[in-house]
This record gives structure tokens, sequence and C-alpha cells, in this order.
């Protein structure tokens, strides 16, 4: 069965620095299901990558921040990227964005550094996950069961590794958004 997203809406919450490959992989394999993708950041109007050991692209930000209503999508996509997320923990309308989501029961991916925001959006106690090896023991601090593995999935949530696992995370992310979108 074609795994189609047709009319699915994934947010991607972003800040200048994340990695820029785990967003555009993911980006461009639910485009090309079909999904609606926006990406968010507290920035206004434009945010910008990274790519390894220094700055990339520039992205253009499809809806800022301050008017993201969680409400509105059906699932959320955390790119990694030290800097981004710091950014991102630091901000408290992200942190109770990504809070939302899991409220709602709503799937969330992430990738790398991605599950840091988790910890400050109090939703990994419990939780089964994978992360960038150097997160371990914050993840496990927050009462999270790690694992190494190149992805992850419990109960909505998805996590992997880094960039060497986009191909299994991208796989995993929409096997489990399909799932919601036709539960």
């Amino acid at each position: 069965m074609e795994q189609s997203l047709n009319s699915f809406k994934v947010a991607i919450l972003v800040a200048d620095g994340f990695e820029q490959v785990e967003m555009t992989c993911p980006r461009k394999v639910l485009n090309q299901k079909g999904a609606t993708t926006h990406l968010i950041s507290p920035n206004k109007n434009v945010v910008r990558g990274w790519s390894h050991l220094d700055w990339g692209e520039r992205h253009n930000v499809d809806v800022p921040l301050t008017l993201a209503r969680a409400d509105y999508y059906d699932a959320l996509l955390l790119p990694g990227g030290v800097l981004g997320l710091d950014a991102l923990r630091m901000n408290f309308r992200a942190v109770e964005f990504v809070k939302s989501f899991f409220s709602s029961g709503k799937p969330v991916a992430a990738i790398c550094h991605g599950p840091q925001i988790l910890i400050d959006a109090d939703v990994v106690l419990g939780r089964v996950m994978t992360s960038y090896a150097s997160i371990r023991h914050d993840l496990e601090n927050a009462g999270a069961r790690w694992i190494d593995q190149e992805v992850v999935t419990d109960n909505g949530l998805i996590t992997s590794r880094t960039t060497d696992d986009l191909s299994a995370f991208t796989t995993a992310m929409v096997k489990e958004f399909n799932m919601e979108f036709h539960h």
C-alpha cells in the first residue's frame, strides 16, 4: 500500500543553527508523500541552517513561532543541531508548542539533538528513546530509557541518532505519521 499523507500537516520547529540535512531530507520525503510542511521558527522571515561544521543555507520561515498554533498541525518534526536546540530550549513559546503535541497525542519525530527540547517540555519520563550519544545522560536523567539504535518508536514518538540514520528515521516517521493519519 502506498503511504500517502495528502492533507496531513507537519510543523517543523527550528532556530538558527539547526542541522540543515535533518530538516531538508525529512521535509522532502514528507512533501513527496503529499504532506504539507511548515517551517516554524522564532525568527520572523528567514532561519539559517548549519551544515556539518559551518553555517548552511538560509530557509524561508513559513510561520513565525508567535503565530504558530499546534492544533493546526497533525505532527511535529524536530531536527537536531546544537545551536538551534539551545535557542529553542530557552524559548518558553517553543517549549509550550512542543508540549502541546504530546498533550493532544500527536506524533513527534526528533533526530540527533532534537530530543533535548523534549526534556524541557517534560515529556520524556518513561519513554524509550535514542538520540545523539552526547545527550544520552540528559535523557536518562529526565527519565527516558535510552537505546543505541538507528531509530526508536515509542507510542507516537520517533527518535533517531544522527544524519547517518536519516533513511531509517524518515521511513519510521512516514510509517508512524501514516498510522496516525489513517487512524
